[in-house]
C-alpha cells in the first residue's frame, strides 16, 4: 500500500488540441491584459481569463445574448453540456 494521492481531474487537464497552449499544457490567457479585458471562467470558477486572448483562440461561447470566455480547451465542451448551469456561475 502506498500513500500516493491521486491527482484530481479537471477540464483544464484535458488533452484537447489547443493552438495557444503554454509549456505546461495550459494556455496563458492572462498576459498583458487590462482589467476591462479580464473575466473569469464560468466552468473553472475563479480562473482569470483575458477576453481578447480567449477570443483569439476560440475559447468562448455565446448563450442567451451573453458571451462566456474559457480558461482552457476543456471548458467549452463542459459549458456546452449545461450552459444554463455554468452561466449562473457568472451571475
Amino acid at each position: 500500500m502506498t500513500n500516493d494521492l491521486e491527482a484530481t481531474s479537471s477540464c483544464c487537464s484535458t488533452t484537447a488540441p489547443n493552438p495557444a497552449t503554454a509549456g505546461n499544457g495550459r494556455e496563458n490567457l492572462m498576459g498583458g491584459s487590462t482589467s476591462d479585458d479580464m473575466t473569469t471562467c464560468p466552468v473553472m470558477v475563479g480562473n482569470p481569463v483575458s477576453k481578447k486572448a480567449a477570443e483569439a483562440v476560440g475559447l468562448y461561447r455565446d448563450h442567451e445574448s451573453e458571451r462566456y470566455y474559457f480558461c482552457c480547451g476543456g471548458c467549452g465542451p463542459a459549458f456546452d453540456s449545461d450552459p444554463t448551469k455554468y452561466a449562473a456561475n457568472m451571475a
